[in-house]
């Protein structure tokens, strides 16, 4: 079927603001998402009627519990869980990293190794870096190779021993774009006794997650980055967290998730991220499924997958024509397949701040910078306080804004070219 765009824009209201008369580009994406009216709409609609704190017995507080329940029901629908109380749900990916770091901290000792990439954001390395300071944990860092720009199995083989006791991984780069094969990733590191963490927040808008069959042991994302609020959301293995001791309050509940979610939780940005998971239904409805949310959504992911390709290689194919200027990630067509639409670049001697100043100007929304992958600029010589200019495509967007776009970033870098 052909990918229903005109429908799915009319459903973001930002999609139509302009600037003194100025349409907007919105690929700003990887950093965070516009969301549908219904989102805004059911945020809205919790604060004005069922805003109370749990736990009571009238009528606000008891609609304010349903609304809790219902958002880990939806998350273990969108994520493929096999039931909502392996759903925590907190501010964002990094907070909760940093709070399952320490949990699972507890139980490592001196001297246990824990491996961690050259690929991932800072907010899947940082937390641990930090617990092996404070552990006298040993850490083995795992490159990606730079010809195929994912990380390989055989060098995680290469790091794995007995005393491994956890590696994080990430889905997809939120700078190369690359998808990691990150089932066979995990296979290998639970064959050597290793916990598995898998950070998706840059695959979740993009693909399809299915926690049952990745074979990892956590796995986060940002409802934020897909159309979402501003909140972060970790699966944890049933089997896994049910034996963790979180850092918590000593009278507050020992249940599941309710342990890991400190404080009283976020209940109108629930409400808004039900009514994300919403917003996936209609569409996989639109894609002619008629089954439950579950094959809604991977009906809505098989749309959006294909239509999403096709403006990532209209935006390779123009880039690469461009004298001077390196995608940093996977340009093979036929591998498509393996990478998320979020496109990053350089150009010889030009910094990428000034190529994004004049686009954002012009009303095309993206970033420059390392974007916090932090260990990626590193290993590819690219200068930090630099770092590149990252343009990511959501399925909201059209061909019309990477013509746009493309020659935009084109008749930038000819002008900057003219002033040097």
């Amino acid at each position: 079927m052909d990918f229903p765009i005109e429908a799915v824009r009319a459903a973001f209201p930002a999609l139509s603001l302009t600037d003194n008369g100025r349409r907007r580009i919105y690929l700003d994406n990887p950093a965070g998402t516009q969301v549908p009216k219904s989102v805004a709409e059911a945020v809205s609609q919790c604060l004005l009627s069922t805003n109370a704190n749990l736990g009571g017995f009238f009528e606000t507080t008891l609609a304010a519990q349903k609304v809790v329940d219902d958002a880990h029901v939806a998350m273990a629908d969108f994520l493929g869980a096999e039931t909502a109380e392996e759903i925590i749900v907190g501010a964002n990916m990094t907070t909760l990293t940093y709070h399952l770091s320490r949990t699972l901290g507890r139980d490592f000792a001196p001297g246990d190794e824990i491996i961690l990439t050259r690929m991932d954001h800072e907010g899947n390395v940082s937390p641990w870096l930090q617990l092996a300071e404070d552990r006298g944990l040993v850490v083995r860092w795992l490159p990606f190779d730079q010809e195929s720009w994912q990380v390989e199995p055989a060098a995680l083989a290469a790091l794995l021993n007995d005393r491994t006791r956890l590696v994080a991984l990430n889905y997809a780069s939120n700078l190369t774009g690359s998808i990691n094969r990150v089932r066979e990733l995990s296979r290998i590191a639970k064959e050597a006794g290793a916990l598995v963490y898998v950070d998706a927040v840059q695959f979740a808008p993009h693909g399809l997650v299915a926690v049952s069959e990745i074979g990892c042991d956590f796995l986060v994302c940002s409802a934020y980055k897909f159309f979402g609020p501003h909140m972060g959301i970790l699966w944890g293995r049933r089997a896994v967290i049910d034996a963790l001791q979180p850092y918590k309050c000593r009278c507050s509940s020992n249940d599941l998730p309710e342990r890991f979610e400190l404080g009283t939780p976020q209940i109108e940005l629930m409400a808004g991220l039900t009514a994300t998971i919403g917003h996936f239904e209609r569409l996989g409805e639109q894609a002619g499924s008629t089954g439950s949310r579950r094959e809604k959504v991977a009906a809505a992911f098989g749309a959006s997958i294909a239509y999403e390709n096709a403006l990532a290689l209209q935006l390779i194919d123009g880039l690469s024509t461009i004298d001077g200027l390196t995608i940093h990630g996977i340009t093979d067509r036929a591998r498509v397949h393996e990478r998320v639409p979020t496109v990053s670049f350089t150009v010889e001697g030009i910094v990428p701040e000034s190529i994004v100043r004049p686009m954002n100007a012009e009303g095309i929304f993206l970033w420059s910078g390392h974007n916090y992958a932090w260990e990626i600029v590193h290993q590819l010589g690219i200068p930090a306080d630099q770092g590149v200019v990252r343009i990511g495509i959501a399925h909201y967007n059209t061909a019309v804004e990477i013509s746009e776009t493309v020659e935009s970033v084109t008749r930038t870098i000819a002008m900057l070219r003219q002033q040097r």
